[in-house]
């Protein structure tokens, strides 16, 4: 596998080919929030927490550095004033859903985010996807999906199969930044209380 020379934060780095700015990025120290990475799972994107600055041959852009691939060459920024205003606005937004999150709160002191900028619609759920994507593609038991779409959006149990796995397992509880998995998964063991899942008697 190829190495890669790259500049991150006016720093050299080495990095090998199919690697992600972020992960080399990591791999010297360079610290880069994130809300929607986890080094099980693959790349999501979904946060846009990690955007970055990339310059190459005297271009700019901004791109997302947990999905963006290190090139030779490229000139890699992680903090600038375009970059720290873009993560106090995705902050902000956030804040609105889970104002009471502490990893949220901690990352709005760094960047001046104003909890209260937003009417408040205490979802408690970013849309992180680590729960739904740790277990499908960890555990590979769906037992956790999102349901809805845009700012109905949320994340649901399936009561079938969190009976049977999420008992002894919740592994995902861990990954989530706020507290809306634990409250989802309090709401399906009421419902699943009321309404036990149907099994086939197999005594003859």
């Amino acid at each position: 596998m190829s190495e890669i020379h790259l500049e991150i934060d006016g720093q050299e780095v080495k990095a090998s080919e199919g690697m992600t700015l972020l992960e080399a990025a990591k791999r010297v120290g360079i610290y880069i929030p994130t809300l929607c990475y986890h080094e099980k799972l693959e790349p999501y994107g979904g946060c846009r927490l990690c955007i970055v600055e990339v310059e190459q041959g005297g271009r700019t852009k901004l791109v997302v550095s947990c999905v963006y691939p290190v090139e030779s060459g490229i000139v890699v920024r992680t903090r600038t004033e375009k970059i720290d205003r873009i993560r106090k606005m995705i902050l902000e937004l956030q804040l609105a859903h889970a104002p009471d999150s502490f990893e949220l709160v901690e990352l709005a002191k760094e960047y001046g985010a104003d909890p209260n900028r937003f009417e408040k619609e205490a979802s408690f759920c970013i849309h992180c996807g680590l729960c739904v994507r740790y277990c499908a593609e960890v555990k590979g038991k769906h037992a956790v999906g999102f349901i809805d779409r845009g700012t109905r959006k949320e994340i649901s149990f399936i009561p079938e199969i969190a009976a049977q796995e999420c008992w002894q397992c919740k592994e995902c509880f861990e990954l989530c930044p706020t507290e809306a998995l634990q409250a989802a998964y309090v709401l399906t063991e009421s419902l699943f209380s009321v309404n036990p899942p149907f099994k086939a008697d197999t005594k003859h």
